[in-house]
């Protein structure tokens, strides 16, 4: 008879990696909420980066795949809203990775005080450092990105043009 040791259900979540940035794990974005185990139910707790990110179907599976892939039979991931995500969530190592990926992590998120970040209408003054020589030097050519989190930036030392995780 052949005898599976399974390991921490925690461990094995932290490994699944967001299907939009793969260089970043779940935990790295601080999608990964919670991961605990009821009555033999590994429970997994995640919050979507923004109301409707089409990434979360991908998220679960891919949670359940390595859940059940680690001898674990029993999953169920839980979509939590409260508190909403922010990019202050993003790990320190989350930042490093997106850096060396060539995507510029996100500045400190607006403060939010009592209620929903108002509205301003008109130009984003968001900016980022160039991910590939560093330089402040950067200009928003797009607010939006290959998707809807990251805006497309050039740098205008190097000249090279680059993504950017915007601050929510």
């Amino acid at each position: 008879m052949v005898t599976t040791v399974l390991t921490d259900p925690r461990a094995v979540a932290e490994t699944v990696t967001d299907p939009e940035l793969p260089t970043l794990t779940l935990a790295d974005l601080g999608v990964l909420r919670d991961v605990r185990t009821e009555d033999g139910t590994v429970i997994v707790e995640i919050t979507p980066t923004y109301t409707g990110c089409p990434a979360m179907g991908v998220m679960r599976a891919d949670l359940v795949h390595a859940l059940h892939s680690a001898g674990f039979d029993e999953v169920e991931v839980r979509t939590v809203l409260s508190p909403a995500w922010s990019t202050d969530w993003i790990t320190a190592d989350g930042r490093r990775k997106l850096a060396a990926g060539g995507i510029a992590p996100p500045g400190k998120a607006p403060v939010r005080t009592d209620g929903p970040i108002p509205l301003q209408l008109g130009p984003t003054r968001r900016t980022a450092n160039c991910p590939l020589c560093g330089s402040s030097d950067t200009e928003e050519l797009s607010e939006f990105g290959a998707t809807a989190c990251k805006a497309l930036r050039r740098c205008r030392t190097c000249r090279e043009p680059f993504e950017h995780v915007k601050e929510i």
